[in-house]
C-alpha cells in the first residue's frame, strides 16, 4: 500500500505569512533599549504624540456610559460612518452616504479585508514599490498574485502610466494606489494621478487607495484623491483611511473602508465574522477626532513639516545618501546604494539589510532595510521621534559614516 502523504501540521497559506519587517525591526530596537543600550530608533511608523485630550475625553466619557459597553453594527456606529462620508467629501473629493463606509479595527484589516472581497485565485495586482511590507502579505492570503512595479529616486518613486501599462495583463484585477506613500513620503501630482486614474478606469481595473497619510502633507501640496482627480472612477475603487497618523491614535485600531455597495455589503459580511464591530468606545473616540477642533493635529503636522527638513538636510551631509524631499507621511527613504561594497568599522555590507545591521550594532541607530520594501538599497526612516533623538541619530551615523 503507497505511503501517504503527510499533512502539514500548520496551514501552509499562513506558515508562509513573513513577520512584518516594521515591527521586527522596532521589537530589536525596543529589546536592546530595555537591555539598557541608547538605541534611536526610526523604525515605528506611529506618531510620537499623546492622543489629543478631547480625543480621551470623549474616550472617557463613553467608557461610563452603559450604551457604549455593548455590541455596535458590524459596520460600526452610524454617527461614526457619517462622520467619515464627511471627511470623504472633505478631503477626497467624493460624497458618499454613509451607508457606503464600514469601520475596521485599523487600516491594516481594511487593506486585508479590501482584497479579500475583490480578488480570486490568481488574479493579479499591480503593486507600485516600494510598498508597504502588509501588502504583499495580504495579496497573497487572498490568493492574489502581486505584481511589483519599480520606481527608484531618480523618478521620486513614483511610477508611470507606461510602467503600468507594461505590467498589465489579462490577469490584472487591481491596482493599487497610494499617495502619500509609505515608505517613501512621496506624494503624486494633481495631473499624475489623475492619468493613472484615467488609465485604470479605461481598462476596467479595480483601484484600491490607501490615504491613511493624506492629512499629512507639506510646502503646501495636497495629497489629491484618485476619485477625485477621476469622479468616474469610484465604482471600481476602495478607499482605505484611518485616524491612526493624523490624530496619533495608532494603538485605538479605527479604520475604514468606502467603496461602491456592492463591495461595502461584501465586506460588512466578511466582518461580521471575522471580528464584529470596532470597539464601541474606540469609535466613539474617533468621532470626537473627525469631528472635533483639529489644531492639535495641524501642530503635529507642523511638527513633522520641521523635522522633515531636519533629517532631509543632515542625512544628505553623508557622503552616499541620496534622500529625495518627501512631501507627505512621516519617512524619508534614502537610496544608499553608493554604501555597499565599502568598509565601515571592519565591516563590508553588500545590502541594504547588511547595512541597517551595521548601523544597529556600530552606531545604535535602527532603520528598516529596503528588503522590507522591495529592492534592496534602500533605508526607510520614520522621522516620527522627538527632535533631540532624530539629530542625535543622524549624527551618529554621520561620524560612522565618516570614520
Amino acid at each position: 500500500m503507497p505511503e501517504s502523504t503527510p499533512t502539514p501540521r500548520l496551514s501552509t497559506k499562513i506558515s508562509a505569512i513573513a513577520e512584518s519587517a516594521t515591527l521586527k525591526v522596532d521589537a530589536k530596537a525596543k529589546a536592546l533599549q530595555a537591555q539598557g543600550r541608547p538605541v534611536i530608533s526610526y523604525a515605528a511608523g506611529e506618531p510620537d504624540f499623546p492622543t489629543p485630550g478631547h480625543i480621551v475625553e470623549a474616550a472617557l466619557v463613553a467608557a461610563r456610559d452603559p450604551k457604549a459597553h455593548r455590541y455596535t453594527p458590524a459596520a460600526g456606529l452610524p454617527d461614526l460612518r457619517a462622520a467619515i462620508a464627511e471627511k470623504t467629501l472633505r478631503d477626497s473629493g467624493l460624497e458618499v452616504d454613509p451607508s457606503r463606509v464600514i469601520v475596521t479595527n485599523g487600516g491594516k484589516q481594511s487593506v486585508y479585508e479590501a482584497f479579500q472581497v475583490l480578488l480570486n485565485p490568481g488574479d493579479e495586482v499591480i503593486v507600485p514599490t516600494p510598498f508597504w511590507t502588509t501588502y504583499p502579505e495580504a495579496i497573497a492570503l487572498a490568493d492574489g498574485v502581486a505584481v511589483d512595479v519599480f520606481a527608484d529616486a531618480s523618478q521620486n518613486y513614483q511610477v508611470t502610466v507606461e510602467q503600468l501599462e507594461a505590467a498589465r495583463t489579462p490577469r490584472t484585477k487591481v491596482l493599487l494606489f497610494v499617495s502619500p506613500s509609505n515608505p517613501t513620503g512621496s506624494v503624486y501630482s494633481p495631473e499624475q494621478t489623475k492619468a493613472i486614474g484615467e488609465w485604470a478606469l479605461e481598462h476596467g481595473i479595480w483601484v484600491i487607495t490607501d490615504e491613511i497619510y493624506q492629512n499629512l502633507t507639506y510646502d503646501g501640496v495636497r495629497a489629491t484623491s484618485i476619485v477625485e482627480a477621476v469622479p468616474e472612477l469610484a465604482e471600481q475603487t476602495l478607499l482605505v483611511n484611518g485616524v491612526a497618523k493624523t490624530y496619533a491614535m495608532t494603538g485605538w485600531r479605527v479604520g475604514w473602508t468606502v467603496g461602491p455597495a456592492d463591495a461595502i455589503k461584501a465586506l460588512g459580511n466578511l466582518q461580521s465574522h471575522l471580528s464584529g464591530n470596532v470597539n464601541n468606545i474606540a469609535q466613539r473616540a474617533a468621532i470626537a477626532a473627525l469631528t472635533g477642533p483639529q489644531d492639535a493635529a495641524e501642530a503635529m503636522r507642523e511638527a513633522f513639516d520641521r523635522r522633515r527638513k531636519l533629517i532631509v538636510g543632515e542625512l544628505n551631509k553623508i557622503d552616499g545618501f541620496e534622500t529625495p524631499t518627501p512631501q507627505g507621511a512621516f519617512y524619508v527613504y534614502p537610496d544608499v546604494t553608493a554604501l555597499l561594497g565599502r568598509t565601515f568599522g571592519g565591516v563590508t555590507p553588500k545590502t541594504s539589510l547588511e547595512l541597517a545591521d551595521l548601523m544597529l550594532d556600530q552606531a545604535e541607530v535602527a532603520a528598516v532595510p529596503g528588503e522590507a520594501f522591495g529592492p534592496s538599497g534602500y533605508l526607510r526612516f520614520s522621522y516620527a521621534l522627538g527632535d533631540d533623538q532624530l539629530l542625535e541619530g543622524v549624527q551618529r551615523l554621520q561620524r560612522l559614516f565618516t570614520s
